[in-house]
Formats: C-alpha cells, sequence, structure tokens
C-alpha cells in the first residue's frame, strides 16, 4: 500500500482533502505537515487535529512545518482567505480540539524520513505553499530522485489565476519555493485550477452528508455549504465551489483521474509577473520531463468517486 503525506494550510478545500485520503483504502495517510495560507500554521495544525478525531482517525500525527515564505519574515492570512475559509479556517463551524498535540520532529524532517523509509512507495501532496517540500530538497536534494511522486495542487497553465491574471494562491504564497521544486528533478504532477475549477460542488451533494446525522456529516456540511456560500459572491458564474485540494488526493489515489501534458515547468520569481506557473524554455526541448501538468479531468468519474468515499467515511466516524 502506497504511503501518503498531506501538506496543508488547514481550510475548507484541505478539510475535504483530509477526508478523501482517509475515504480511500488504496493509501495509509501516515502524516500531515502543516504550513500556512487559509490560516496561520498554528490554526491550521489545531484543524487538522480536530479533523482527523473527528473523522475517527486520531492515529494521523501532525508536523509542524514552517510558518511563513522561505523569503519572508512572517505570514498574515488575507482577508479574502477568511470570507472563503472562514476565520478559523472551516467555515467557522466549531468542533472539538484534540487532546493530541503536533509532534516534536519538524515537517521538514519528517518529509525527508518518510523518502528514506518509503521511497518510491510514498506520495506527497501538498495543497498550499510550497514551503516545506522546498527546504526539504534543500536540505536533502537527493530526495526528489527517491521519492515515488509529488502531487500539488497549485498553478494555472491555460486559464488565468484567481489572485491576479497570472497568480494561482498557493503559488503565490511562495513563487521561490514553488520554482525549487519545478526544477528539482522530482516528479511532479501539477494539479491546477485548469482542472479544479471543472470540478464543482453543490448543497445537493452537501445535504447528503446532512442526512447521514452523524456529527461528521453534520460538520461537512456545515462547513462545504460556507465555503459554497462564498463562491456565490467571488465566483458566481460557476455554480458551486470548486474541489481544488480533493482532487490533488484523488489523483495522487488515481493518476488515471486527469489528461496530463508532460512539460518542464518554472515559476517567474522576479518582475510583474512574479508567481506566474509556466513551461520553462531553458528546458523545453530536454527530453526528461519531469513534470506533468494536469489538463483535463474525468469529472463525473471524480465527483462520485468524492461523494462514495466522504460518504461512507462520515457514517462510519461516529
Amino acid at each position: 500500500m502506497r504511503k501518503l503525506i498531506l501538506d496543508l494550510d488547514t481550510g475548507v478545500d484541505d478539510t475535504l482533502a483530509i477526508s478523501y485520503a482517509l475515504g480511500s483504502p488504496e493509501v495509509e495517510l501516515i502524516g500531515i505537515t502543516g504550513t500556512y495560507g487559509n490560516v496561520l500554521l498554528e490554526q491550521g495544525i489545531r484543524n487538522d487535529l480536530a479533523i482527523t478525531d473527528l473523522l475517527g482517525h486520531p492515529e494521523v500525527k501532525v508536523y509542524p512545518g514552517l510558518s511563513h515564505a522561505c523569503k519572508a519574515d512572517s505570514f498574515e492570512v488575507l482577508p479574502v482567505s477568511a470570507f472563503i475559509h472562514g476565520e478559523n479556517g472551516i467555515g467557522d463551524v466549531a468542533i472539538p480540539d484534540s487532546d493530541r498535540k503536533a509532534e516534536t520532529e519538524s515537517a521538514v524532517d519528517f518529509i525527508i524520513d518518510a523518502v528514506n523509509t518509503y521511497g518510491k512507495d510514498l506520495v506527497y501532496v501538498p495543497t498550499g505553499p510550497m514551503t516545506n517540500i522546498a527546504a526539504a530538497l534543500a536540505k536533502e536534494p537527493d530526495i526528489a530522485q527517491r521519492i515515488g511522486s509529488i502531487v500539488l495542487m497549485g498553478g494555472a497553465l491555460t486559464v488565468p489565476g484567481n489572485v491576479d491574471a497570472w497568480q494561482e494562491a498557493n503559488i503565490s504564497q511562495d513563487p521561490d519555493a514553488a520554482d525549487a521544486l519545478f526544477r528539482s528533478g522530482a516528479p511532479v504532477t501539477m494539479v491546477g485550477l485548469d482542472v479544479t475549477l471543472q470540478t464543482l460542488l453543490t448543497y445537493k451533494e452537501t445535504a447528503r452528508w446532512r442526512q447521514l446525522g452523524t456529527a461528521a456529516g453534520n460538520f461537512l456540511a456545515d462547513m462545504t455549504d460556507f465555503y459554497i456560500k462564498a463562491y456565490e459572491t467571488t465566483s458566481p458564474h460557476l455554480g458551486g465551489c470548486g474541489l481544488h485540494d480533493p482532487l490533488a488526493v484523488g489523483v495522487a489515489v488515481d493518476p488515471t483521474l486527469v489528461t496530463t501534458l508532460p512539460i518542464n515547468m518554472k515559476v517567474e520569481t522576479e518582475g510583474a509577473t512574479r508567481g506566474r506557473t509556466i513551461g520553462d524554455e531553458q528546458r523545453l526541448n530536454d527530453p526528461n520531463k519531469t513534470v506533468r501538468v494536469a489538463v483535463g479531468v474525468d469529472v463525473p468519474r471524480f465527483l462520485d468517486e468524492f461523494m462514495t468515499r466522504i460518504t461512507r467515511l462520515a457514517s462510519q466516524a461516529d
């Protein structure tokens, strides 16, 4: 069985990513590494511990990561993030704090240790900024060749960004870290806005979770309804909320959910287009393509897998 690490800035869709991973028998979630983005690092770690408890998986350990971008001194949550995910990151829904604490081992060391232990059987899924994995690669560059795969949620190649015309939110948090990952030679699949904005959830689906009558089902429904309502303001043309982070987990479990374009990528780190994810012209003709960009997705199959796995998990969690 493949081993999975989720690297999360735990907001609403990160929570759904945790749920998808825990509902997938093909993989074992061996740990969550915390980062910043939708919320501060400390809030994200609190959410990770509380959510895994509520979903019936207190065995999942949580490791503290870096609290800000590699070339920054601090981080503040943007007002738009609080609007979309709530002040607490989980739709302002209250769930009990966990009695557990985060591990003392850092996220960076845990990533390196996991690669050393599991090698090609390890899949790492970052759904926030790429700060932790970039730091791990800087500390131990050879893990790029020894890890099984990295499936990230971030970037946009064929569509505009969601921060501005060229930047996607996760990449914008730390463009330098994302660029280092793309150039590292690690086997990366980029699951960006090109495909995640095609996978939408509506109130019809969340009603199914509420009908379960479980604490987990009610939590997931209430939290996701908050998210959908925010999308009604920020992206009314979509008709639902984008399943960004869960799709990355879905691709980690089953790569055939998406069609990918093999192209060596970079992130622009200077000038007006800082944060743009685009093909690296210096490696365009390199026959060794280490990055694949998802450009198509089997929407019906993914949504069916998403609802089946998470609904089953929520029905059994109490």
